[in-house]
């Protein structure tokens, strides 16, 4: 049976087991959390994006979370410079063009401020520029693909937080925690 692994990846940790950066850099791995031999990261989270990263040890269920052919539903909170408006739901809805093509239509509405862990370090906090959070839901993985639409639509990304694939979630897991589900 494969083994899946939820984990809540905090802010600054690499997805990968070593920090194959520079010389004596020493960034948080996921080694630092997570001891379980022969697991490896279905897909990835960047560096500077918190929440939901699937672990497993089965690569056809690694493929099956991670190719974008499998069009397996990403959804993050994502707070926002500014106050969205409605036209800029509506362009996320349709897709929006990047530099390197159009994405497809995503699930985007504004919800309240998910009352989430503080993040280390913290989103910076202007008194003259408000912000926002949205709820957007894709089925598709360009390269830093939610922060390029949000930026497309005029509300750069301040703090991005994968809360779910598919069916899996990282509710009830604290910010660095990680349980194991079985697959069925």
């Amino acid at each position: 049976m494969p083994r899946l692994i939820l984990f809540n990846k905090p802010h600054g940790v690499l997805c990968q087991f070593t920090d194959r950066g520079t010389a004596g850099s020493k960034r948080p791995t996921l080694s630092d959390f997570i001891d379980i031999p022969g697991v490896y990261p279905a897909g990835r989270l960047d560096l500077d994006s918190e929440g939901l990263l699937l672990l497993t040890d089965d690569g056809r269920l690694q493929a099956r979370i991670a190719e974008p052919k499998y069009k397996m539903a990403k959804t993050y909170l994502v707070q926002v410079e500014g106050d969205v408006s409605a036209d800029s739901l509506d362009r996320l809805r349709k897709g929006v063009q990047l530099k390197d093509g159009m994405t497809r239509p995503a699930h985007a509405e504004r919800v309240e401020d998910p009352q989430l862990w503080p993040r280390d370090p913290p989103v910076r906090y202007r008194k003259s520029v408000p912000d926002c959070w949205l709820k957007l839901s894709i089925r598709e993985g360009k390269n830093r693909q939610v922060r390029r639409m949000t930026a497309a639509v005029g509300h750069p990304t301040l703090r991005l937080v994968r809360w779910s694939i598919g069916d899996w979630s990282i509710e009830g897991l604290g910010l660095g925690e990680w349980r194991e589900i079985s697959v069925p």
